[in-house]
């Protein structure tokens, strides 16, 4: 799975115009977020189709990063991301991003980009 974080400009509209695009192209997000640092907003977007989306953004000149993410399913349950995370810190792992992807019986989805993927993965296998 991938993270595109695309970059928009900073004006009312630029969140309509990537979603719309997406759409039109038959990509479906399944998850977003966006944050604006230092007057530089980003959306940070996972899809159901990379291939697809890359070319949708890429066609219109909308630059983007693209990052691998890891997606963990944890318990849906109080405490349970606290130990996700000082596991990620033992191993000093930094986490860039993080968010829902989705919750389904008892259990909940997430999707974060770190500094170090294998670092994480082993960190998280153990």
């Amino acid at each position: 799975m991938k993270e595109f974080d695309v970059f928009v400009q900073d004006k009312p509209g630029e969140l309509a115009k990537i979603c719309e695009l997406l759409g039109a192209h038959g990509v479906n997000i399944k998850a977003i977020a966006s944050e604006r640092a230092n007057q530089k907003p980003l959306i940070r977007i996972v899809t159901d189709d990379e291939a697809t989306a890359k070319g949708a953004l890429a066609r219109t000149g909308i630059t983007y990063d693209l990052k691998d993410v890891l997606s963990i399913r944890i318990l849906d349950r109080p405490g349970e991301l606290g130990k996700i995370a000082r596991k990620l810190a033992k191993s000093m792992v930094n986490v860039d991003s993080i968010y829902i992807i989705g919750k389904d019986g008892g259990m909940t989805e997430m999707a974060m980009t770190v500094d170090n993927l294998k670092k994480a993965e082993e960190a998280l296998a153990k």
